[in-house]
């Protein structure tokens, strides 16, 4: 692990916890399986790895701090109103669940932790390798009322298709038969813009939308929602003006500004699920690469952060999230409390549970 540090390697408690599991696998695997006279069994816990490196190691964590996101004073007040203006046009428009979409983008890192390292405690330079914003790329989850959850967009920095994961990645097949779209960017960042939402919306959401009022013999004149954030692209006139011209039947719906961590389904649910699986697939990777090396007799251990490499294996993080999330139990499950004092009053309640079962249809619970 020193070397690792000695030559910029981040070391976040994810690698950390990695490269002991690999190293007690390597030299000691008994001790995994041996139980103490309490019952128990070791466990590298979070919180067991942080005392180590802190105790053992005598190293702290260097990160920077960063405000946390407020919600707007009147937060209260946009949200019924945002819930007031979803249940009258899903009630008036007769729109079945499955035809109301949730969609939110997401950062995900390349070595997911909290963009920090641990080195030695006092230490004037610490350096990182692959520790910088650009190395990442964002995923488009989208879900509907229904609990289905549509393929996934995965956007790379870039302008050619060299930029995205290698079709020799692991699951990389998988991702295109399920309907994936893995595609650059074309620019320098790996943030969508115009281009990339316009492919989502052709590529994935109207060809979903299509597919749904073909199994429930609607009209193809049926109205469907779409739920999205108040991003500037998702707000350009531009944006708007095209799906309004291209798909007629998509009724945009924004969340108020600010209030995503509240009001939206998929950040209030289905994100923290979608990071947690993507930690779990880099840990595994951790394990594998430094396992390798250990079982080589290598005495200097080194990690490979090339951008390439770390994009490939994302095709696999990207397979098991989505795997992981197809649980429509799971998906069902994402509301934001509306009958209590903190989110929405009792009256908003009762409307909900009007339109969602007097009128025959289940909007997602927001």
């Amino acid at each position: 692990m020193i070397s690792l540090r000695l030559n910029g390697a981040p070391i976040t408690v994810v690698t950390a916890h990695g490269i002991i599991i690999a190293t007690i696998i390597q030299n000691k695997p008994d001790i995994l399986e041996r139980r103490y006279p309490d019952g128990s069994k070791f466990r590298a816990s979070e919180s067991f790895v942080r005392k180590w490196l802190h105790g053992t190691m005598k190293w702290s964590r260097r990160k920077a701090t960063q405000a946390a996101q407020k919600l707007p004073v009147n937060w209260e007040d946009l949200c019924e109103k945002s819930f007031l203006r979803k249940a009258y046009v899903i009630k008036e428009e007769d729109i079945p669940a499955s035809l109301y979409v949730n969609s939110d983008q997401t950062q995900v890192v390349y070595a997911p932790g909290d963009k920090m390292t641990w080195a030695g405690t006092g230490s004037k330079q610490v350096q990182l390798l692959g520790g910088d914003e650009k190395r990442a790329f964002t995923a488009l989850v989208s879900v509907a009322s229904n609990g289905t959850l549509l393929p996934m967009q995965a956007i790379y920095g870039g302008k050619t298709v060299r930029s995205t994961p290698s079709p020799r990645a692991p699951n990389y097949d998988d991702l295109i038969e399920a309907g994936f779209l893995l595609e650059e960017s074309g620019t320098d960042t790996y943030w969508s813009n115009q281009k990339t939402m316009q492919n989502f919306v052709n590529k994935i959401l109207a060809p979903y939308f299509d597919t749904e009022k073909t199994k429930l013999s609607l009209p193809s004149s049926q109205r469907s929602m779409w739920s999205i954030d108040v991003w500037s692209v998702h707000r350009s006139e531009e944006f708007k003006d095209w799906v309004n011209s291209k798909h007629p039947t998509i009724i945009l719906d924004y969340i108020p500004g600010g209030c995503t961590g509240v009001a939206q389904p998929c950040d209030v649910g289905i994100q923290r699920p979608f990071k947690l699986s993507i930690k779990r697939s880099y840990h595994e990777d951790v394990v594998s690469e430094i396992l390798g090396q250990l079982d080589s007799g290598a005495h200097t251990l080194s990690m490979d952060n090339r951008i390439g490499t770390m994009r490939d294996r994302s095709a696999r993080w990207l397979w098991n999230a989505f795997r992981s999330l197809q649980n429509v139990e799971l998906v069902k499950k994402v509301r934001v409390p509306i009958d209590t004092k903190i989110y929405f009053t009792h009256s908003l309640h009762r409307l909900l549970n009007f339109v969602s079962f007097g009128s025959g249809i289940f909007p997602m619970s927001v």
